[in-house]
This record gives structure tokens, C-alpha cells and sequence, in this order.
């Protein structure tokens, strides 16, 4: 029985360079940093509390921009959004989709990473 999902991780061509991006620019915390397998590839993670954790790690099959971003996506949930689509902003992060409100949800703006990968900002309506 499937209990439900412990991590995402992204692949990256660069996977340090990423991770700092997802610091640096989009305000995550890194929480580890590592070597793994044979070959000595970086692992970055950022991991949460009260949900499942992100992982960056090198792979030597992921090369260049992700050419379907909309395939996956990852939503960060947050309490103000306008308040983090301001800084994302300031910070020169690229906007996909300015923010749209879902019914009985809430709200969504989409943002690009460095690789290409499309990440969300998500503001859950509360209970």
C-alpha cells in the first residue's frame, strides 16, 4: 500500500547550480548537501517538515532546458502570494502565468527555473 510521496527530485545537468538558484532566488532553505553513487554526484535537499522534501541531483542523461516543462510540476505553497510573486519578481525569476484563482482552492502563479522546469507558487484558501 502506497502511504504517499517522500520526496520529488529534479535532475539536473548542474544540479548545484540549481539547488542555489531554488535558495538563492525562489527563498528555499538547503538543508543537505552530499556526494552519491559511483561517480561522486552532488545531492541538495531541501527538506520540510510538514511535507514531502526536494531533492536536486546531478544525472548525466539530463542535458540542456527541459523541453516539457508542463509535464511536471512543482507547487510551493505559500501563505501570501502576492507577497512572494513580488519577490520572485524582484529577484528576476521568470514568470509563466501571472496569478489565477482556482475555485474552492485558491490561488496559482507559475515560474520557470534556470533548467526549464516550471515550478508554482500556491495559496491554499484555508479551511
Amino acid at each position: 500500500m502506497i502511504r504517499g510521496i517522500d520526496n520529488v527530485t529534479i535532475f539536473s545537468e548542474d544540479a548545484k547550480k540549481l539547488a542555489f538558484f531554488y535558495k538563492d532566488k525562489v527563498g528555499l532553505k538547503l538543508t543537505l548537501e552530499a556526494q552519491m553513487g559511483e561517480k561522486g554526484e552532488e545531492l541538495y535537499g531541501f527538506e520540510f517538515k510538514k511535507s514531502s522534501d526536494l531533492y536536486i541531483v546531478d544525472h548525466s542523461k539530463v542535458k540542456d532546458k527541459n523541453k516539457f516543462p508542463e509535464r511536471i510540476i512543482v507547487d510551493f505553497e505559500v501563505g501570501n502570494i502576492d507577497n512572494e510573486i513580488k519577490r520572485l519578481e524582484k529577484a528576476g525569476v521568470k514568470k509563466i502565468q501571472r496569478k489565477y484563482h482556482i475555485e474552492g482552492y485558491g490561488y496559482i502563479a507559475t515560474f520557470e527555473d534556470i533548467d526549464g522546469n516550471y515550478f508554482q507558487l500556491v495559496q491554499v484558501k484555508p479551511n
